[in-house]
């Protein structure tokens, strides 16, 4: 059984930075494409990053290209997400996400984490 717990969540004002973790714990990260997903107060979750078991293909949302970065540490069995340049719409609950096969960017994949809360204010 896989478990995934993000952290990092918080309060940033508009314009900052922060940065994600997820550990994995259960199976060894690199059975597993990984992913971000959020969900913003009202509206239904959405796909934010995926990557790929060794990180050679990545995709983003283009409402996050260039100003996030997905990435993952294959030996600490954690995937991180820097953001930056944060604003008032990036504001919602982050998930985790892993699948052994592929995380779809409109329903994700099998395993999902509880969620982190980021609040991006002005």
């Amino acid at each position: 059984q896989v478990q995934l717990v993000e952290s990092g969540g918080g309060l940033v004002q508009t314009g900052g930075s922060l940065r994600l973790s997820c550990a994995v714990s259960g199976r060894t990260i690199r059975e597993y494409f990984m992913g971000w997903f959020r969900q913003a107060p009202g509206k239904e979750r959405e796909f934010v990053a995926r990557i790929s078991w060794s990180g050679g293909a990545i995709l983003y949302a283009d409402s996050v290209k260039g100003r996030f970065t997905i990435s993952r540490d294959n030996a600490k069995n954690i995937v991180s997400l820097q953001m930056g340049s944060l604003k008032a719409e990036d504001t919602g609950v982050y998930y985790c996400n892993a699948d052994p096969i592929m995380v779809e960017t409109t329903t994700g994949g099998h395993y999902w984490g509880q969620g982190t809360k980021v609040t991006v204010s002005s």
